[in-house]
């Protein structure tokens, strides 16, 4: 975990998202790059006259200032080393680039922008990168204050074996030094073999774990509600969860009830940091 991408749009949310980043890098031992990304008209580079060519390389010229001057206002009250990155591809193309480009570990970016329209507009970028981007994503809460996670839920459906998920989600666990807990949920509405079968396997998956991280701590929960969300969201507050984390499955997974929509919406209503790792994610 040597590298954390936080994309920016200069809002009080994002640097929200900055300082959850700059807190994690310090435990992490990790560098940071800031990226802001503004998607350039089709037709900009060409026009005959070069107006909007011109336009283009002003706002970019403000931006890495803008840039700059975030990255030296934190690192005067940090010691981590952050960089700055400008793209003018949409966002989730940015840092997918970026993130190839500089290996990046993990990216971290609030849920919300500033007000009004801009407030959509960010808030609906958060959702899209979590469906596109190829490494983990993790939604800071707008109003959320830095808390070291102590407590990270992975909340599943498919009892994941890969090694590359697990890994990643046991050395967080370690470098954060956290408990870890599995959930897996059953609605009120489907049948008692079911319910018997989700029970079992979430007691084999748990030995499984720990077994193969010699994680004695490690436990798990069977939460039976309505809803999956309200279920899980009252289960976090009451057990004071830090971090929740899903897998978010882009294709074949629509019939199962952690579809990408859900994993999406989670990224809105969560009152505390969701990390999503992508089903397909390799090192």
């Amino acid at each position: 975990m040597k590298h954390i991408l936080v994309p920016t749009d200069f809002s009080k949310t994002s640097e929200v998202a900055i300082d959850f980043a700059i807190h994690a890098a310090e435990l992490l031992k990790a560098k940071i790059t800031l990226l802001n990304s503004f998607e350039v008209a089709e037709g900009n580079y060409t026009d005959l006259m070069g107006v909007n060519r011109e336009f283009t390389n002003d706002l970019i010229s403000e931006t890495k200032i803008k840039l700059n001057d975030l990255r030296i206002g934190f690192m005067k009250k940090y010691e981590v080393e952050i960089q700055t990155a400008i793209s003018v591809k949409p966002l989730s193309d940015a840092i997918n680039e970026v993130s190839e480009e500089g290996k990046v570990d993990l990216v971290i970016m609030g849920t919300l922008g500033a007000t009004g329209l801009k407030t959509k507009l960010w808030g609906s970028h958060t959702s899209d990168v979590i469906g596109k981007t190829k490494i983990p994503v993790m939604a800071i809460p707008s109003d959320y204050k830095w808390k070291k996670p102590e407590n990270i839920l992975l909340a599943t459906r498919q009892f994941e074996r890969n090694d590359e998920i697990l890994d990643y989600l046991f050395e967080l666990t370690f470098l954060f030094s956290s408990n870890f807990k599995t959930a897996v949920f059953t609605g009120n509405d489907q049948t008692a073999e079911i319910y018997v079968k989700h029970q079992q396997e979430l007691q084999n998956y748990a030995e499984f774990l720990k077994n193969e991280y010699r994680d004695d701590t490690l436990s798990s929960v069977h939460l039976i509600g309505d809803s999956f969300e309200e279920t899980l969201e009252e289960y976090i507050s009451k057990n004071q969860v830090d971090l929740l984390t899903m897998i978010t499955y882009q294709e074949g997974f629509w019939k199962s009830l952690f579809n990408p929509s859900l994993t999406k919406q989670m990224s809105f209503h969560t009152q505390i940091p969701l990390l999503v790792i992508p089903a397909n994610f390799s090192k």
